[in-house]
Formats: structure tokens, sequence, C-alpha cells
């Protein structure tokens, strides 16, 4: 009997994604690397796999019902099952200088998308990998989400939480409160679910402006994709532990 364990990360072609997949591989999982660039996925298949890591390609867009089909059955083939989803791909919108989303001039079809994408992607992937994680005899899930979603650190007039964001940070918040339902909506079986913060990091997503790399950012959420069957679920973390609502 194969006991490897089986990942998907969502975005994981670079960045945070990418590193989160390196870290999953190094601890021994089989990763499903989902990209929606197919050539990006490619070279970044071939690069875990360099590494020592047991890396599939997953071509996987996040706002397609009928690619994450595809991916769910994809995974089904190659795997069979499920033990960890990192719901890890994201975007910000569309902002003005300084990365400001003014909400009084704000285009909603930036709104939209950046929900369609942060939200209901993670909605869409998870609903559809559910029979797969349900197979694993401990299943994990985490939501990369950014303590810009919280409401108790925006609204606190003494807290620098960064610019106003509010196409992105809303969506996030929008992520955080999907997680807790997911949370009560498991309550009594194995599955654990939890959003996870990785800081400021510098990547391609903010200009490379942020004082944490890459794999320092990957760290909490493949600590919550690792949990033991005791762990929390339903909360929101950072390094430093807890992050308010």
């Amino acid at each position: 009997m194969n006991e490897t364990k089986i990942a998907l990360v969502t975005g994981a072609n670079k960045g945070i994604g990418y590193e989160i997949a390196n870290g999953l591989g190094a601890l021994g999982y089989r990763v499903g690397v989902g990209a929606r660039d197919e050539a990006r996925l490619e070279t970044a298949v071939e690069k875990l796999r360099a590494a020592g890591v047991d890396a599939f390609g997953v071509p996987l867009e996040v706002t397609s019902d009928h690619s994450v089909i595809d991916a769910a059955e994809l995974i089904e083939r190659e795997a069979g099952s499920l033990d960890v989803l990192v719901n890890n791909a994201g975007i910000s919108g569309e902002s003005g200088p300084g990365w400001v989303q003014d909400p009084t001039t704000l285009d909603l079809g930036v709104v939209r998308t950046v929900v369609e994408t942060n939200v209901l992607g993670v909605i869409r992937v998870t609903n559809a990998m559910l029979p797969l994680l349900r197979r694993s005899p401990s299943p994990r899930i985490v939501n990369v989400s950014s303590s810009v979603g919280s409401l108790t650190l925006q609204a606190d007039p003494d807290i620098d939480i960064g610019p106003v964001m509010a196409a992105y940070a809303p969506s996030k918040s929008f992520l955080n409160a999907v997680t807790v339902h997911y949370a009560r909506q498991f309550a009594g079986t194995d599955i654990l679910i939890n959003a996870a913060c990785p800081g400021l990091v510098a990547t391609d997503f903010n200009g490379f402006h942020g004082p944490r790399s890459p794999v320092q950012g990957a760290a909490i959420a493949i600590r919550l994709a690792t949990l033991p069957g005791d762990g929390p679920t339903g909360s929101f973390f950072s390094d430093d532990g807890v992050i308010p609502w």
C-alpha cells in the first residue's frame, strides 16, 4: 500500500506557492503543482523534480469550472486521493499609485475579478477536491489569506496595516469568513481547515517589496498543512500565532 501523502498547491509555479510545494515535497509529499500558465507550470515541475521533489503538473485556472473539474480528474488518475489542499492562488487587482484601491472611485469590475479568484476560486477548487480529500485519513485544507483581511486590525487606527485596498483586503476578509463556515461544516470530521497569513513577502505579486522571503512566507502554510489530528481548525494564523478576525 502506498502511504505517500498527496498535496495540491494552487498558484504554485512561482513565489510563495512554489515554496509551499517545495517545502511539502521536502517532507515527502507527492505534490500536484497547480498553475494556469502551462509553460511556467512545466518549468516549475522540472525545477522541483531537480530538487528531489516528487512533483506533477496540474493545469488549473481557479476561475474556470471546466479547468477545476479537469484538475480533480487528473489527480484522481494520478493519485486516487488527496491529503492536503493549499488554496494559494490569488490576485490583488488593479490599483492606483501607492497600491491604493480607493473605495470611492473603485471600478466594480475590479472587485468582481478579485473576488472571483480569491474567494469563488477557493470555493470552486475546495468543493471539487472534497471527494478526494475525504478518502484521506487526515485531510488538511489551507487557505492563504492576509492580515489585511483582519477587520480587527484594519479598524484599529493605531495599527499601520498598509494602504487602503478596497478590493483586495475585503476579498481576504470574505475568504476568512468562508474558511470559518467550512470549519463549521466539517465539525466532527477529520478535515482541518485554516487560514494562513504569509506576511509581507517580496514577490512579483507586490513588485518584490517586503522584508520576508518566499521560503519564510511559505512556512505557516506548510505548518498548517501538516497539523496533527488534534490541531486547530477554523482559525487564522501567522508565524507569530493567531491573528484576530
